[in-house]
C-alpha cells in the first residue's frame, strides 16, 4: 500500500507575520517558513501505517520554489521514503494545486492521499475535496482517527458539530485531517541525517501539463486594528456601570 502525502510550506506558525509595505500580501522575504502544521499530522500519521507495516511506502509531495526542498527534507527525516517537489516560484490557488496533485495521482497510483484540512497561511480548506472530484475518490474530511480493514477498506471518524461521525471509505481513498488525530513526533537526528540521501524529484506545473490560472485576486492585505489598552475597575458596580455604556 502507498501512501501521497501533500505538503505545504508556509510561514511558521511562530512568527508573527507582518503585511508588505504595498499591502498585497504577507512578508515572506526573510522570514522563516515551515510545513503547515495539518500536513505534519499527515505525514505523522503516514509515518506511523508505516511502522505498524499496513503501509509498505509514504511519499511526499510540494508546490513550492526550490526553498521548499527544506520543507520536504524535513518530512523525509520523520520516515516517508521519498519525495516530489513540483517548483515554481508563481501563487498557486486551491484548484490549481488540485490539479497539480491529480496528476501526480495518475503518476504515483496511491491507495490513500493525505492531506492537512486546511493551510494556516490561506484557511480554505477546499483542496482535498477539490482533489476527490477531480479524481473521483471517495473523500473523508477532518479526520479524527483513521483505521484500515479489509478488504481494501479504511475507517475515517470526523469530528462534526452533534459529535463523531465514522464513514467506510473504499480505496482508493483521499482523507484530510484534523488537529486530533496526533501529535507530531521531533525527527531524530540519525533520521535528519537520512532524509538527506533520500530522493527528492523534482518536476514542473508545466511539465505535469498543467497551466496556473489565478481565479481570485487579492486587493488588498490589512494589519489587523492595533488593540485597546484595557481598564482595570475597582469593583463590580464600577465594571456594571462601564458594560452599560
Amino acid at each position: 500500500m502507498k501512501i501521497l502525502v501533500a505538503v505545504k510550506r508556509v510561514v511558521d506558525h511562530k512568527v508573527n507575520v507582518r503585511v508588505k509595505a504595498d499591502e498585497t500580501g504577507i512578508e515572506t522575504a526573510n522570514v522563516k517558513m515551515a510545513i503547515n502544521p495539518f500536513c505534519e499530522i499527515a505525514i505523522e500519521q503516514a509515518v506511523r501505517f508505516k511502522e505498524q507495516g499496513s503501509v509498505d511506502e509514504v511519499v511526499l509531495v510540494c508546490i513550492g520554489p526550490k526553498e521548499a526542498d527544506v520543507q520536504l527534507r524535513a518530512g523525509l527525516a520523520f520516515g516517508a521514503d521519498r519525495a516530489i517537489l513540483i517548483r515554481t516560484d508563481e501563487e498557486v490557488q486551491s484548484l490549481d494545486v488540485a490539479k497539480i496533485l491529480h496528476k501526480i495521482v495518475q503518476e504515483e497510483l496511491p491507495d490513500v492521499v493525505l492531506l492537512g484540512k486546511q493551510a494556516i497561511d490561506t484557511d480554505n480548506n477546499q483542496t482535498g475535496q477539490m482533489l476527490a472530484a477531480l479524481t473521483n475518490m471517495p473523500q473523508g474530511t477532518f479526520a479524527s482517527n483513521i483505521v484500515f480493514s479489509v478488504p481494501n477498506t479504511v475507517k475515517v471518524t470526523r469530528e462534526v458539530d452533534g459529535g463523531l461521525v465514522t464513514l467506510a471509505l473504499s480505496l482508493p481513498a483521499v482523507i484530510t485531517v484534523d488537529l486530533r488525530l496526533n501529535i507530531p513526533r521531533y525527527a531524530s537526528l540519525p533520521n535528519i541525517m537520512k532524509a538527506k540521501r533520500k530522493v527528492i524529484t523534482m518536476t514542473s506545473p508545466v511539465s505535469l501539463g498543467v497551466s496556473l490560472s489565478p481565479r481570485l485576486t487579492t486587493l488588498k492585505v490589512e494589519s489587523p486594528p492595533v488593540r485597546q489598552a484595557g481598564v482595570k475597575v475597582a469593583d463590580v458596580a464600577e465594571l456594571v456601570d462601564k458594560l452599560q455604556l
